[in-house]
């Protein structure tokens, strides 16, 4: 996995401060290799047996050798701490999930997984130190998905394929209209009535965004797109 590495030093730093830190304490009984541990650690986990599944997770990645499997691990043993109410490990795995995600061309997997991961810590620790970081995170790791969603809308542009295109921005704007590619979604949509031939349509739209988003890039390019449609009309 492309940024595996990274992805694992990160983890083991900010959640396994006692990975090999007391491994041995206690020792799984019927456990005679690595996957065997790593099956028991699933059952356990499944079981809501998290003290189980905790031990058998840390023992599993200090033994590893590099497994294929140790990443898996890793987030399972977030998620093993997060069950058991170990709050920090909430917050902690969710900025670590981030730090996994690939540039926007590409899947954004672990984006969505620490999109998720943020907002279950923040209803279920309202209130703790760490709440107004992961609000700034979150908005982070949102703007990545929205303007994700955004490329392939100009993309169906491009290709002169404006339906889907339209579906795509309004999907912004509704899911991630409170992030900066909620307003360029809706920049997208006038600009995509502008190649409709709607100029009318067009022109509202763009002076709404000014109106909206004053002093921002957004409401600079509006204008601008509106003045040459304006010219346009009139000529």
């Amino acid at each position: 996995m492309n940024g595996f590495p990274g992805f694992r030093r990160a983890v083991l730093a900010l959640l396994l401060p006692v990975v090999l830190a007391g491994c041995g304490a206690h020792v799984m009984s019927q456990v005679r290799n690595e996957s065997e541990r790593l099956a028991a650690g699933k059952r356990a986990l499944e079981r809501r047996q998290y003290t189980d599944a905790i031990q058998n997770f840390k023992i599993y990645i200090a033994n590893s050798q590099g497994q294929a499997q140790v990443d898996e691990v890793i987030y399972l043993l977030g998620m093993a701490y997060l069950e058991s109410k170990q709050y920090p490990a909430s917050y902690r795995l969710g900025e670590s999930l981030l730090g996994q995600t690939r540039p926007r061309d590409f899947d954004q997997e672990f984006t969505e997984k620490a999109v998720d991961q943020w907002q279950q810590y923040l209803r279920g620790y309202p209130g703790h130190w760490l709440n107004p970081e992961a609000e700034r995170v979150l908005l982070v790791a949102r703007t990545r998905l929205g303007r994700k969603m955004n490329d392939a809308a100009n993309l169906y542009v491009k290709l002169r394929q404006y339906e889907p295109a339209q579906v795509y921005f309004e999907r912004v704007v509704n899911e991630y209209g409170d992030t900066p590619a909620g307003s360029e979604a809706e920049l997208g949509l006038a600009h995509l009535e502008a190649r409709r031939g709607r100029k009318a349509e067009a022109i509202e739209r763009y002076k709404s965004i000014e109106a909206r988003y004053p002093g921002q890039g957004v409401a600079k390019t509006a204008a601008k797109e509106r003045a040459q449609l304006e010219k346009n009309k009139s000529s």
